[in-house]
């Protein structure tokens, strides 16, 4: 078994919840072969510095994320996509350590599943930032200012997504209206959402 890695303890120990359900995981994934490190204030678990899987928990459940989950094979048809945006990664996810003890041999295919599309190189085929609805408010904008056109197009391909994703969630009008406007600023000074 790999070791564990002193820096991710904390972590650990300081979990308030799902504290048992984070040991039995982290046992599950060391026994894969898998290096553990802290990212995101996570731990983290690579194969040859690639990312792996992630434990993580939330109010309701925690979770062993897989980067690259949209690549596997899911046979169990259990990884669950978080989000609609969320376009490579894929939780379980577990409210009881019972689930975790109960899918240990399941858990163990998926992570060397995950390890073998990491050897293949697989890559996830990423929607492209033209393939994203532009929000009518803001396509209003950028036809209307010529400079926030050329400043958005300036822009990464990840902020502008950032953007279009931020700028497309309220369902009211007046919610994307006013997003928009008060980030028109940050846009024109070539900043990112999270800059």
């Amino acid at each position: 078994m790999n070791r564990m890695n002193p820096k991710v303890n904390f972590f650990f120990s300081k979990a308030e919840k799902w504290q048992e359900e984070f040991k039995k995981l982290r046992m599950i994934v060391l026994v894969c072969g898998l290096t553990e490190e802290l990212k995101w204030g996570k731990p983290c678990y690579t194969f040859q510095e690639n990312n792996i899987v992630l434990i993580h928990g939330f109010k309701e459940y925690c979770a062993l994320l897989f980067f690259k989950g949209a690549l596997l094979k899911d046979a169990k048809g259990i990884l669950i996509q978080q989000t609609e945006n969320v376009q490579a990664a894929r939780q379980i996810r577990f409210t009881q350590v019972r689930e975790i003890v109960q899918m240990k041999p399941i858990l163990k295919a998926y992570i060397e599943e995950a390890i073998e599309v990491e050897k293949a190189g697989l890559k996830v085929d990423y929607k492209k930032t033209s393939e994203f609805i532009v929000p009518e408010e803001f396509q209003k904008k950028l036809d209307e200012l010529p400079a926030l056109r050329t400043a958005f197009d300036a822009l990464t391909p990840g902020r502008q997504r950032a953007y279009i994703l931020y700028f497309s969630a309220p369902k009211q009008s007046k919610t994307r209206e006013s997003r928009v406007e008060k980030w028109l600023r940050p846009i024109l000074n070539g900043k990112g959402l999270n800059d």
